[in-house]
């Protein structure tokens, strides 16, 4: 059996690609491969909290906070009150911590983007013994990057970095950061497109690169049209009950500039003026942008917009979200945030086409006028246009949405992802 160490930025009921994949992971890893895995990160909930102490942070009293799905967390406090300096100077007392070799430059933005967590750090420090066979970190630029180096060297076992890297959002591109994912033995990247940005612009070296995508729960989102139990739940509990033949048009996700929802808010007018008849449901963590841009769309006479947050779901198979995916007529995230995106992986295994941003890793994963339709980011007309195209054409729309969902059932369940990602362990592990 081996014990394999996942250090997570945040964690469940933390929402995004990130938690889910290595959810999924530990799940499948332990139950089909019989991997003893444990899971480290802080206690913050948004990204807020990783740098600031009023953000939101997750409680002792939380059914989520020891464990999710049988899965063991361990959570630690971050530590908001050492300055960059303070920080360093605790770093450099670590044994061996000098051979990481990071520059002053890099190491300080990664404190500042944070999270630090002092007492994660020292609990490894004080164990007799670290007993793991390999250590896999995820979310960059973040400081828990950093200590999965730190681990990794003072037992000399292999350290994996999946770090759903956004290269066409301009915060990313600083160069002192990439310096960090150098150091690790293994990159895992989502697409070939993210892994040649790495090599060409950063001079990654190629064979310390992985490519594997993300996957989905096949099952669970597939679309089941003739079972009752599922049928037009959504849209009976939330549509009006007078406003029949309603479309539905489902985002799922950060609600903010990058992953274009607040695109999407100021595409609504364009698209009520040629279809009135529609539902837009935004599902997700809102943004004080985001609110703002919704109180004014929400003014027309004819705008219909539903706005689930994660309070409103029940966990990461919430009933409402299996239902808005397997009643929508499409989703539609044109965002320029995302090293993959797994929501479009959920619709295409519901059957439903998919909009994205030409920008990025997407026009990868979507193959354009054959599942799925690409927009400019941030072009509200665009997207407006784009939107009507699939409303208008039933056959175009339930095309797109075949061909999805044949290429997620032979490509990208979770099952494809965790025998891919059991094979690179074990290639890392016999290495050593």
């Amino acid at each position: 059996m081996n014990h394999i160490l996942f250090l997570p930025t945040r964690y469940y009921p933390s929402i995004s690609g990130a938690e889910f994949y290595f959810q999924r992971m530990a799940e499948i890893l332990t139950k089909k491969y019989d991997y003893n895995i444990d899971i480290y990160t802080s206690n913050a909930i948004d990204f807020k909290a990783l740098r600031e102490p009023n953000g939101r942070f997750i409680t002792r009293n939380n059914k989520y906070f020891n464990g999710v799905n049988n899965i063991r967390i361990n959570r630690f406090s971050i530590n908001h009150n050492l300055s960059p300096d303070d920080i360093i100077t605790n770093l450099k007392k670590i044994p061996n911590f000098d051979f990481l070799n990071l520059s002053n430059e890099s190491l300080i933005k990664f404190i500042e983007n944070g999270p630090y967590m002092e007492d994660l750090i020292n609990f490894f420090l004080k164990k007799p013994k670290i007993n793991y066979d390999l250590i896999h970190a995820t979310f960059y630029p973040y400081f828990n990057l950093i200590i999965a180096l730190i681990l990794g060297n003072l037992i000399n076992k292999p350290k994996i970095c999946t770090p759903f890297f956004h290269f066409s959002n301009p915060r990313y591109l600083d160069s002192s950061l990439i310096e960090v994912l150098s150091k690790f033995d293994i990159t895992i990247t989502c697409t070939n497109l993210e892994k040649n940005v790495l090599i060409k612009n950063y001079g990654m070296q190629k064979e310390k690169i992985m490519v594997i995508p993300m996957g989905v729960d096949y099952e669970k989102f597939k679309d089941i049209k003739n079972s009752k139990h599922v049928k037009s739940y959504f849209k009976k509990n939330f549509f009006k009950r007078k406003e029949k033949n309603y479309k539905l048009v489902l985002f799922c996700g950060y609600k903010n500039y990058e992953k274009g929802a607040i695109s999407i808010l100021k595409a609504i007018p364009y698209i009520l003026q040629k279809f009135p008849k529609i539902y837009f449901v935004f599902i997700g963590p809102s943004t004080l942008a985001f609110n703002r841009e919704l109180s004014k769309v929400r003014k027309l006479r004819n705008a219909r917009i539903l706005n689930f947050t994660p309070d409103n779901l029940t966990g990461y198979f919430d009933k409402k979200k299996l239902s808005a995916f397997k009643e929508a007529d499409l989703y539609l995230m044109p965002s320029r945030s995302d090293a993959f995106g797994i929501s479009f992986l959920e619709a295409w295994a519901a059957g439903k086409p998919v909009i994205g941003a030409r920008i990025g890793a997407t026009p990868e994963v979507i193959r354009e006028n054959y599942d799925g339709l690409l927009v400019e980011f941030d072009n509200p007309i665009d997207i407006a246009k784009k939107v009507l195209i699939l409303l208008k054409n039933r056959r175009l729309k339930n095309f797109f949405g075949l061909a999805g969902q044949l290429k997620v059932y032979q490509n990208y369940t979770w099952d494809i992802v965790a025998e891919k990602t059991h094979i690179l362990y074990q290639n890392l592990i016999n290495k050593k």
